[in-house]
Formats: structure tokens, sequence, C-alpha cells
């Protein structure tokens, strides 16, 4: 059904991060680098671009300037057809020394694997919004987050990836700063990363 453009569309996620002006796709900033999507787990890319896919059809379909729970109900029956796992309105404890200190939620819980927030408003999305899903990521700890703006005229330039830096770190072993797991005094573990 969407053969030739799910590629393209793909290839456009893959090497735009998202499209649009997004701060956390790869290249220079300042030296650090972003991660690319051949780090991530094939099984969760794969699902994101399904995800993409049935976006993309919703666009395609309705175009922008609607409002956001047109695009919310829209992409929730597209999921459904496609028979993508998904929660709605999915809410994550916030924890805080071990406490739970209050609650945030996801727009879409897909597949337990990561989040969806939808948008449909004109302009970029803002350093503001990527931190939101950052912080809901970090309490939900989960490594992907995607934002969908639905208002722009081409569908890829409102999509931004999100990454959770801690979780990343973690699967690879490494500290939030980026350094190696330390054993219980405090040394490095050349042990483990293997």
């Amino acid at each position: 059904m969407h053969s030739d453009y799910d590629r393209r569309d793909s290839r456009e996620y893959s090497s735009n991060r998202g499209g649009g002006r997004d701060r956390d796709r790869g290249g220079d900033r300042g030296g650090r680098r972003g991660v690319p999507l051949a780090e991530l787990d094939p099984a969760l890319t794969g699902t994101s671009h399904k995800v993409i896919g049935c976006a993309r059809d919703v666009h395609m379909a309705l175009g922008p300037g609607f409002d956001r729970t047109v695009y919310l109900h829209a992409i929730i029956d597209e999921m459904r057809t496609q028979g993508i796992d998904f929660k709605p309105d999915h809410a994550f404890d916030v924890r805080f020394k071990d406490k739970v200190v209050g609650k945030c939620v996801a727009d879409l819980f897909i597949a337990d694997r990561f989040i969806v927030q939808i948008m449909s408003r004109p302009g970029e999305i803002g350093s503001y919004e990527r931190a939101a899903l950052r912080a809901q990521l970090r309490a939900a700890d989960l490594e992907l987050g995607l934002i969908i703006n639905f208002a722009g005229r081409l569908l890829k330039d409102g999509l931004v990836r999100v990454l959770n830096p801690d979780k990343l770190a973690a699967l690879r072993g490494e500290n939030a700063d980026g350094g190696h797991d330390l054993d219980d005094a405090g040394a490095y573990d050349p042990d483990a990363n293997n």
C-alpha cells in the first residue's frame, strides 16, 4: 500500500532525524553528535516508522488546519487499522528520591516502547516541547519519543525525534555523563560492557 512512499519517507526521517530544524539530529552541534538510528533497536525504529507512516496517511488525507484532537483521533484510528499496539493518554509516575511526586501523561504509548506527542500548531517545535518530552521519557525510562506536529504543509517538517540520553547510556553500559560503568568502589569495571 505504501511501498515506494514508505521507503522515501523512512529515508527522509532517518537523514533528517525528524525533519525541520531539529537540534536532536546528528552532525556537529558544538562538538556533540546525535545518535544515529542504526544505534537504536531495529524493532523500535521499525515500529516508529510504522507510526510515522500512519501520521503521513492522516496528514495526506486531512492536511493541516484542524485542532490537535482531530489528528489524535485520526492517527489512533489509522494505528488500529495497521495493527499497531498502543495506549492513548497513558500516565507515568514521576519520581523524586524514590517517591512518586506526580504523573505525566503521554498522548500515545506505542508498543510499550516509546512515546508520541501530537501537536497541531504553526511554527517550529521548540526546545520547550523537546524538554517536556525528554522529561516524560526519563519518567517512563524509555529511550525514544516522537513529536508529530500536523500544522505544517509538509509532515516531515513537523517530525522530531527526541532521545533519553540517560536510557541510551544505560543500554550501552555507560553512565549518563558518557563514562563507563563503575564498580561499587567507583573504579572502572572493564567487564561491565561485555
